[in-house]
């Protein structure tokens, strides 16, 4: 389970301002893809290769749970602290 103290205090504010709550950051940490954005930090994001391996691991009861993680993305810091959250309204490319 990840810690909300490995965010930033940047990230709790865009958490609470954009409707992500703790529990779907934990789920997008959880089984979340990773790609990188070329400037030193991880995207982290699902995707449906990831949504498919989820619902593997957790049963098809979270699938309600997991389709509300497919829309965020979390920017992930060199020192593993999360910098940012938010909903992605674009494809994520690779």
């Amino acid at each position: 389970m990840h810690q909300l103290a490995d965010c930033t205090h940047h990230a709790r504010v865009r958490m609470q301002q954009r409707g992500i709550d703790a529990e779907k950051l934990d789920l997008l940490m959880a089984y979340g893809r990773a790609s990188h954005d070329h400037h030193g930090h991880v995207l982290i994001h699902m995707d449906r290769r990831a949504l498919k391996a989820a619902l593997k691991a957790r049963g098809h009861g979270a699938a309600p749970a997991l389709d509300r993680v497919r829309g965020i993305f979390a920017v992930v810091g060199k020192d593993g602290v999360i910098v940012t959250v938010g909903h992605r309204y674009r494809r994520v490319r690779r």
